[in-house]
C-alpha cells in the first residue's frame, strides 16, 4: 500500500494564524503532534513532515500558496510521493456545517471552496477524502470577514474538541479506512 497525504487549508501569514480559515493547519498539527513530528520543513510551496501513522506512511502537508492557490501545492507534493488519489486526505473549513462539527466524506465537488476549487482543477482529482470542519456561516456581514477572522470566545470553547476530533477521523482513516469513518463522524 502507498503512502497516505494529509493537507491542512490555511493562509499562511501570522495575521490568518488563529483564523476560521486555517482550522485545517490547525487539525494537521494537531495529528502531527500526536505522532511526534513538526510541519518545519519547507518544499512544495509550503511545509511538510513525514512519519508513521496508524502504521501508514503519512506525509503531512500545509500549502503556503494561500487557501485560493493550494493546488500548487498539492500537485507537487502528490506527484512526489506519488500518492494515490484515494490516499489523500484534505482537511478544511466547512460554512455549511456548525462550529465544533467533524464530517468525513470521499470524493465530491469543491462545495464552492476556493482551496479544494483549486486543488480539484490543478489535481484534476476530485474522488479524493475530505475532512470537513464546521465554522457556522455568519449571521450578517461577509463570508470573507467571517472565515478571516479569529474564532469567537463561544467558539474557542469547541475547537479544542473539534481539532481532537478531527485527528480522531483522520487516524480511523487510515486505521480502517474512509467508511468506518464516515459512520463514526457523520452520524453525530
Amino acid at each position: 500500500m502507498g503512502p497516505f497525504l494529509l493537507v491542512g487549508l490555511g493562509n499562511p501569514e501570522p495575521r490568518y494564524e488563529a483564523t476560521r480559515h486555517n482550522i485545517g493547519f490547525m487539525a494537521v498539527d494537531r495529528l502531527g503532534d500526536r505522532i511526534g513530528v513538526s510541519l518545519t520543513q519547507q518544499k512544495f510551496h509550503g511545509r511538510y513532515a513525514s512519519g508513521t501513522c496508524q502504521g501508514q506512511k503519512l506525509h503531512l502537508l500545509e500549502p503556503l500558496t494561500y487557501m485560493n492557490l493550494s493546488g500548487k501545492s498539492v500537485t507537487a507534493a502528490r506527484s512526489f510521493f506519488d500518492v494515490a488519489a484515494e490516499h489523500m486526505i484534505v482537511v478544511h473549513d466547512d460554512l455549511d456545517l456548525a462550529p465544533g462539527t467533524v464530517r468525513v466524506k470521499a470524493g465530491g465537488g469543491h462545495g464552492g471552496h476556493n482551496g479544494l476549487r483549486d486543488i480539484i482543477a490543478k489535481t484534476g482529482l476530485s474522488d479524493f477524502v475530505r475532512v470537513r470542519l464546521g465554522i457556522g456561516r455568519p449571521e450578517k456581514g461577509s463570508v470573507t470577514d467571517w472565515v478571516l477572522n479569529p474564532f469567537s470566545k463561544d467558539e474557542l470553547q469547541v475547537l479544542d474538541v473539534q481539532l481532537a476530533d478531527a485527528a480522531d477521523a483522520i487516524e480511523l482513516i487510515l486505521k480502517d479506512g474512509v467508511v468506518v469513518a464516515q459512520n463514526r463522524f457523520n452520524s453525530k
